[in-house]
């Protein structure tokens, strides 16, 4: 089976996390600020925290922002559902924004209408998560006008994105957003086996993280109540959670970070090829806004269903059959039953909902060979044909 993401491990990978398990620490030593220095510095971020997920990022972003009970989030529901619920974890309530048909990320237009709907019904949001879904990113420079207009917070989802950029500058820089999040998951670009970082470059936004990262506790004088007892002392000042990333995995990541651009290239070298291999066939492949360049952590492909006979489904499983590891990224969140105990049903985000009805995730990685990409595309045409 072709899966359609995997990690790349090397012996430099091996080495890295091996001279760690040789070390003084496993845990909070470190390799953790080392490996958060050197994506804050690729990035262009002033401050960068390494969490044990994106799932953790997303929520200790939330929590830094004040998000809690009487909040609105928004973001997309074309996700995965941990871009919803961190606003969930905090208490708050989430809504969704629909779809562009042509990038499939949070929409600047519908944004736009909604925003002005919940003006005049008093229910502006505190926080909009825009998703770079599959590596592409939002259109940043619209969503940070708006969120000036009317007030509210931006945490840039950018779990699909490491190595991307927008407008000439590498995504995470914070130049439009309050926070950004990266997720090192192993089907993503870089991988600590799992992990995130949030990103931002407010300092005061990067010590209420760290506090919510680590059971709120503080050895810093400055952030306790009361004078401190000696050296050994700290003080718990929030309620935080163990959201810690391991010195293992940092050493990986910090040994991924030496090829992630080399990485990326290699996608996009993959995906011009698709795009060639695939322009005769009834799909759609990915549109790339000028502005810009991709992570391409997925590549995703819509069926012109008008124009074959087999179904959605009928694809999708036919190239499971025929080994290629295909996968649809994602389902509608407000389609989820959890979600729809809310209220949200089928039809209220007509574009996710198209989308979902056509899209396909063909094996994308490093990894994949010429051979196994000729594999997945005479896989492709045969089950479009069946």
């Amino acid at each position: 089976m072709i899966p359609y993401g995997r990690q790349d491990i090397t012996q430099a990978d091996i080495d890295a996390v091996v001279q760690v398990l040789r070390s003084d620490f496993l845990t909070q030593g470190p390799m953790v600020p080392r490996f958060e220095q050197a994506v804050a510095s690729h990035v262009g971020a002033r401050h960068a925290l390494a969490v044990n997920s994106a799932t953790s990022a997303l929520h200790i972003a939330c929590m830094a922002l004040d998000l809690g009970p009487g909040d609105w989030l928004w973001t997309t529901p074309i996700t995965f559902v941990a871009s919803a619920n961190c606003g969930l974890y905090c208490g708050a309530q989430v809504d969704f924004v629909d779809i562009d048909p042509r990038t499939y990320n949070l929409c600047p237009t519908a944004l736009e209408r909604k925003l002005q709907q919940a003006e005049q019904e008093g229910r502006l949001p505190k926080v909009v998560v825009p998703v770079h879904l599959c590596g592409q990113p939002c259109d940043m420079a619209a969503i940070h006008t708006l969120a000036r207009r009317y007030g509210f917070k931006v945490v840039e989802d950018a779990s699909h994105a490491i190595g991307g950029k927008y407008k000439g500058e590498f995504i995470g820089n914070g130049r439009y957003s309050d926070i950004t999040i990266f997720s090192f998951h192993p089907v993503k670009i870089i991988t600590t086996a799992e992990g995130g970082m949030a990103l931002t470059n407010n300092a005061e936004l990067t010590a209420r993280m760290a506090l919510h990262r680590s059971h709120g506790i503080t050895r810093d004088p400055a952030q306790m109540t009361g004078k401190s007892d000696g050296p050994w002392y700290y003080q718990q000042v929030e309620l935080g959670y163990n959201y810690r990333m391991t010195e293992l995995q940092a050493a990986l990541g910090l040994s991924q970070m030496e090829r992630l651009n080399q990485y990326v290239a290699r996608r996009h070298q993959l995906a011009r090829r698709y795009d060639d291999l695939l322009a005769s066939l009834p799909v759609i492949t990915p549109w790339q806004h000028a502005d810009g360049y991709s992570g391409l952590h997925l590549y995703v492909i819509r069926l012109k269903l008008g124009q074959i006979k087999p179904s959605h489904r009928q694809v999708f499983e036919s190239l499971r059959t025929q080994g290629i590891g295909a996968n649809l990224h994602y389902i509608p969140v407000h389609t989820q039953p959890y979600f729809q105990t809310m209220g949200f049903k089928a039809g209220d985000f007509p574009e996710a909902e198209r989308y979902y009805a056509e899209a396909i995730s063909l094996p994308m990685y490093q990894g994949l060979s010429q051979a196994d990409q000729d594999r997945v595309t005479t896989a492709l045409s045969a089950a479009l044909n069946t």
